[in-house]
Parts: structure tokens; sequence; C-alpha cells
């Protein structure tokens, strides 16, 4: 799920309804939940020959069910993996392990960042998939293996708080290189973090943690690959400091409610993305307050006002 209006990469051919292959023993299928914020929709991915791994079986979908029960005919479904709760990744898991077994992994269910404040209201919480509850929950550095195939966790929270990507093996532990990147680095956008299920602080963190790696590949929840991992997570990187940056410049400017800064540092962003982009300000703003660059009026909301420190 993307925050801002994306630079789009036209090469990118989603193909629905059809597993097409994106490295070697894994298959992409994307979902047609085509949006502003899914691109042209989640990507599903199975990992394996004949005994495979479904990571993020998608939104409650006919089509693409039945488009994966299609590419899955005659192979055994061991694990479906799920990156994070949100409901167009986790819903079809369910139903796929009814239809093909398999154990379902994550995480563990949905949970925000941090609790609610008193009269706070979470704006994702009909996008997120409040029912979800692996049968294994997956703690960072944690392992499923298959047949020639293993998943290791890597823990990204940010996006949301039970977030996480998964490092393809070899069946004997060593890495391949490809990462399944889910929500958390995607080529075609850049990723949003909405309080109260995701923090700027834990996605900074989660980004460090992606820079230490040493990956060739990152597959991602919507979109094309990251061909080049490292210099596009350091530009990640600056792109959220640019906005600290803008979002601090507004409040010093006298900016003191978040529609005012939306207004200013999103002003080419397609409209119906500022609510978005309001949560990303906000986000922002809830990490500057924990540093003690800004204060606010009380806890930091989106009908809040905010002041240098």
């Amino acid at each position: 799920m993307s925050s801002e209006s994306p630079d789009f990469d036209l090469a990118f051919e989603p193909r629905h309804g059809t597993a097409i292959s994106v490295a070697p023993g894994v298959q992409r299928l994307t979902a047609g939940n085509a949006s502003p914020f899914t691109f042209h929709g989640t990507n599903s991915y199975i990992v394996g020959d004949r005994s495979v791994a479904v990571i993020d079986p998608g939104p409650e979908d006919e089509a693409h069910f039945q488009a994966l029960l299609a590419a899955l005919a005659g192979r055994t479904v061991t694990h479906i993996a799920v990156s994070h709760t949100h409901r167009d990744h986790a819903p079809l898991a369910r139903r796929l392990q009814a239809a093909k077994g398999g154990l379902i992994v994550a995480e563990g269910p949905h949970r925000p960042a941090r609790p609610l404040f008193a009269g706070e209201i979470n704006p994702f919480a009909e996008s997120s998939d409040m029912d979800f509850v692996p049968d294994l929950a997956l703690a960072d550095g944690e392992r499923i293996e298959g047949d020639g195939w293993a998943l290791s966790a890597i823990a990204t929270p940010g996006h949301t708080a039970n977030h996480l990507s998964f490092a393809l093996q070899t069946a004997a532990g060593d890495e391949t290189g490809i990462v399944f990147s889910a929500d958390h680095v995607m080529a075609w956008a850049t990723t949003i973090v909405a309080p109260p299920d995701g923090a700027m602080a834990d996605y900074m963190a989660s980004l460090d943690v992606m820079l230490a790696r040493d990956d060739r590949l990152f597959l991602p929840g919507h979109g094309g690959p990251v061909t080049n991992p490292a210099p596009f997570l350091r530009g990640l990187k600056a792109h959220r400091r640019m906005r600290e940056r803008a979002v601090l410049e507004r409040v010093k400017a006298g900016d003191e409610t978040i529609p005012a800064m939306v207004k200013v540092i999103y002003a080419s962003t397609d409209p119906r993305l500022h609510g978005a982009a309001a949560l990303s300000v906000l986000a922002h703003l809830e990490d500057l307050v924990a540093r003690g660059a800004v204060v606010s009026d009380g806890p930091p909301a989106l009908s809040g006002r905010y002041a240098i420190s």
C-alpha cells in the first residue's frame, strides 16, 4: 500500500490470472485489485516446484483464488506465508488452506504499533484483517523449510507493527540474495506509514535492517522488482528525511495543523491520496515529538496543533 503519487513503472505488466516466472523457482501471480494504493494489484508468490509455499495469497477475490488454484494444480502447498494483515494480503489464506492445505505462518494477528489514545479511531481498522490468526507465529530470523527452499523471516515493522519480509534461502540455509519485501520496500511508490498501525521510527529502523543485508533482488507486494536494493534503500531513507525536513519547515513557518502542512507539502499529489499523506505527516510528527524537536497540544493526532520545541 502506497502513500504518495507513484513514479509509475510503465514496464510492469501484471498479467492478471497468469503465473509469471520472476526468479528461479519463484512465480508471481497478481490479483486484479488495482487502486491508487495497490498499483496494478497485490502480488502473490509461489516458491518451489512440486512442494511449494505461497506468499501473500491476497484479497478475497474469486478470480484471483481460481487463478491460484490453477497455478497450484498438481502441486503440494506446505506453507502459506503472510507478510502482514492488511486486507489486500491476508484474507485468502484460510480459503486457500481449506483447498490446498499448508501451514499459515505470519508474525501474528493484527495490532497497532502503539495503543490508541482516548477517543482515537484507527483509520485503517477496516483495511485490516482483524480475524487473521496464523497457525505458526514467526519471529525475526525464524525459518520455514520446504523441498529445496527455505524462507527466513525478517522483522520489518513500520508499515504495520506485524510486517515481515521473507529472505529466500536454499534448503541448506544459504542466502539466494532474493527477498520478498511485501509493502516495506516497493519500486512503484513509497510505502504508507500511518499511525497507529504504523510508526515512522520503526520504519526507518527497518530500512537500516535491510541495508545491513547484501541482497540483489527485492520482490515486493505491489509492482515490479527492485533490482538494485542498496542504492534504492538509501534513496528511500533520503526521501523520508526530506519529508521530515519539509514537515519541520512547515511547523517553523507557522503551520500548526496537519491539513495546512499537507496542502503545501503534497501540492502536486493526487488529491485522492491526501488522506494517506496526512497520516504520513502524522507519522513524522509522532517521531519528531518523541525526539523533542516538535511539541503538540496533546498526544500527536490528526486534529492536533504543533509548534517548534
